[in-house]
């Protein structure tokens, strides 16, 4: 195997969360209500009594919920096991992404969270605004980073400085898609530095 596709597979493997636990929840319930099928089915067979109630009278009963049910509580069991049916729906199809992002490297593997993403900002804006550490605060989504800049009370924050400060940091990593950032300067002041 070639080094770079196996550097990609570890990057999707480090983006990607598995889908081994929905798949084997999903199985262990089928798995469950077949078991108990075949079991009370067998039962019924041998003419013992149900551990919980015979498939065939279980049926007669669904089939005749139509009849007595109110209509209001049909259509909300039916929304139900809709919901139900597009959460797994989606569950099976949907990329599970986890919080990281692959930093651009030609040798290796770099996969960073967006938390560590996130620090690095914050002390590039800091250091851009002259603040101290507990003043900047981000947050780092899938295409976007958002910057809020607490200025000290009397001394005036140049917000174009800080985004152009967070835009250099960002392009330092060179990460496969361009982030788009935010920066806010709030309107209250923080006492002292």
């Amino acid at each position: 195997m070639s080094g770079k596709l196996h550097i990609s597979r570890t990057v999707r493997r480090e983006l990607h969360s598995s889908r081994a636990a929905a798949s084997a929840a999903t199985a262990t319930a089928a798995a469950g209500l077949l078991l108990w099928l075949a079991l009370e089915t067998a039962l019924s067979a041998a003419g013992q009594q149900p551990l919980i109630v015979r498939p065939l009278d279980a049926g007669r009963w669904l089939a005749g919920t139509a009849d007595s049910a109110a209509p209001s509580l049909l259509t909300a069991a039916g929304a139900g096991l809709g919901l139900a049916g597009l959460l797994f729906l989606v569950l099976a199809v949907a990329p599970g992404r986890r919080p990281r992002h692959a930093l651009g490297s030609a040798r290796a593997a770099i996969v960073a969270d967006h938390e560590v993403i996130a620090a690095a900002i914050s002390r590039a804006a800091r250091r851009q605004a002259g603040v101290a550490p507990g003043q900047v605060s981000t947050t780092v989504g899938t295409r976007t980073v958002n910057v809020t800049v607490h200025p000290t009370s009397g001394i005036p924050v140049d917000a174009d400085a800080v985004k152009a400060a967070v835009d250099v940091e960002l392009g330092t990593y060179a990460l496969p898609r361009r982030m788009r950032s935010s920066i806010r300067v709030s309107t209250k002041g923080v006492v002292g530095q």
